[in-house]
């Protein structure tokens, strides 16, 4: 990586270039010092990251290692797990062929595919593209194993799932369920006629030039695949993530690429190479349950709901993400080696840069992100303060609740309890009214050893969500209850 230049040098620097380069180098030269600053504080080992803008890539950059035993830097050809964010392929390949008048996304599964259990058949296509079926889940989201008597096996699994029952009717809920995406696989191979896999390989990879992308866990060998990891307890060092994508599952999970070849897969998405404008527009479409409600899901793709610069994202494995904003001509992406790093959490920062305007509504992020930098440098005394001045130089709104909740917990989790206390203070006096925010300052009090203000929190997050099961039973282990 090039060392940054001092800012006296970069000034200097790029007064000698016209606005619009100056201004691009600016953005560059600010969205660099925010990741490095962000893969500190979340300990990130290693990261990608591109922007798209307009239907170029304006930045790519690489950040890190790829691999901490073997010192292997983070190159172009880096190889990264995408996890979940996988399902968004499944859902251009559906799409694909409802495009060529194969799949009718309103039709019940059980027109395409006729082996299924009767209470199955009635989901339709748009319900298991948004989790929205109400099947039972063939992976158990609590051990992380198959289901059934073997956890490795997956045809008895296929047999187990099928014998439960349903959880819910088709379109009355959400919940995010690997059987949506097994089923998909199907419905693509029967009526794609080839293996799923191969449909991703022939009709999206290979046209969108992604060379080296491809399927894989870690029983495959997978040239230039960057290692996974994910922090030990406190936050203390790292353990190897051993990744495990079983092959009937691999339209929910097990791609791996790198950003330059998600970039080339987006540009050729958006541009019409992949699918004709209007399957793109139905595609990133928000979806509906029953009762009219927003279901949290297009097809394929989480929608990230707001008002404005709305966008449409993969999300995998708390480690990669890429945003598309299809009313700003702009994508990000980021993919890292960290399970549990949550790069989809610095994405609307990077796009900001961009967005000015996405910035004064979103900018939130970027507001705790200056106030952390603050924080290191000056101490945690007088946060609020510090917030405000930082609010009124830069034009930034309140950081979110969640933003100052994550932030918390990372200094928890690394034995820093008062540290910890302060930033949930901070929280509690920007929502009041948040349970949560008061539970987590219960938490904080608590590991400081402040027992009576955490039974205070404790009991005001109760007031506020009767729910709150995780209060009830801390009071009840500080005797309080």
């Amino acid at each position: 990586m090039k060392p940054c230049l001092p800012s006296v040098l970069l000034v200097m620097a790029l007064a000698a270039v016209p606005a619009s380069h100056a201004q691009a180098s600016l953005a560059e030269h600010d969205v660099a010092a925010f990741v490095r600053s962000e893969m500190q504080e979340r300990q990130i080992p290693g990261l990608q990251l591109a922007v798209i803008q307009h239907g170029k890539v304006v930045l790519k950059r690489n950040f890190g290692l790829a691999s901490l035993q073997y010192e292997v830097p983070v190159t172009d050809t880096s190889l990264f797990s995408i996890n979940s964010a996988t399902k968004a392929f499944a859902g251009v390949a559906v799409m694909q062929l409802v495009q060529e008048g194969k799949i009718d996304l309103a039709a019940p599964v059980g027109q395409y595919l006729t082996d299924l259990p009767v209470a199955w058949q009635a989901v339709t296509v748009t319900q298991l593209l948004n989790h929205t079926s109400g099947l039972p889940d063939v992976l158990d989201q609590r051990s992380g194993k198959l289901v059934g008597p073997q956890p490795d096996d997956a045809d008895a699994a296929w047999t187990a799932v099928q014998a439960l029952a349903v959880e819910a009717p088709p379109g009355q809920r959400y919940r995010y369920n690997q059987t949506n995406y097994v089923l998909l696989a199907h419905l693509v191979e029967r009526l794609g006629g080839q293996p799923f896999t191969t449909f991703i390989q022939r009709r999206q990879f290979d046209v969108a030039g992604m060379r080296h992308s491809g399927f894989g866990d870690a029983k495959d060998v997978v040239a230039n695949k960057a290692s996974s990891y994910v922090l030990e307890r406190g936050g203390k060092g790292y353990r190897n993530v051993i990744e495990d994508f079983p092959v009937f599952m691999r339209a929910g999970a097990g791609i791996n690429s790198n950003a330059g070849e998600l970039a080339n897969w987006l540009i050729a998405l958006q541009s019409g190479r992949l699918l004709a404008p209007a399957g793109v527009e139905r595609l990133w479409q928000p979806t509906s349950l029953n009762d009219g409600k927003p279901a949290p899901w297009a097809l394929g793709w989480p929608t990230i709901g707001r008002d404005g610069h709305r966008a449409v994202a993969g999300i995998g494995g708390g480690r990669s993400a890429f945003y598309v904003y299809p009313n700003d001509g702009l994508a990000v992406i980021i993919l890292s080696n960290l399970a549990g790093g949550q790069p989809e959490q610095l994405i609307d920062t990077v796009a900001g840069f961009y967005l000015p305007a996405l910035r004064q509504q979103r900018g939130g992020a970027y507001a705790a992100h200056l106030l952390r930098k603050q924080a290191a440098s000056a101490g945690f005394d007088g946060l609020d303060k510090k917030l405000a001045a930082i609010l009124r130089q830069h034009g930034l709104p309140e950081p979110t609740e969640d933003d100052l909740n994550a932030w918390g917990y990372r200094l928890l989790g690394r034995q820093q309890p008062k540290q910890a206390v302060a930033v949930f203070q901070l929280g509690v006096q920007l929502y009041p009214q948040g349970a949560n925010g008061h539970d987590s300052l219960a938490e904080a009090y608590e590991a400081d050893g402040a027992t009576a203000l955490a039974v205070t929190h404790y009991r005001r997050s109760l007031e506020l969500d009767p729910g709150n099961t995780h209060a009830v039973a801390r009071l009840r282990v500080l005797g309080a209850n």
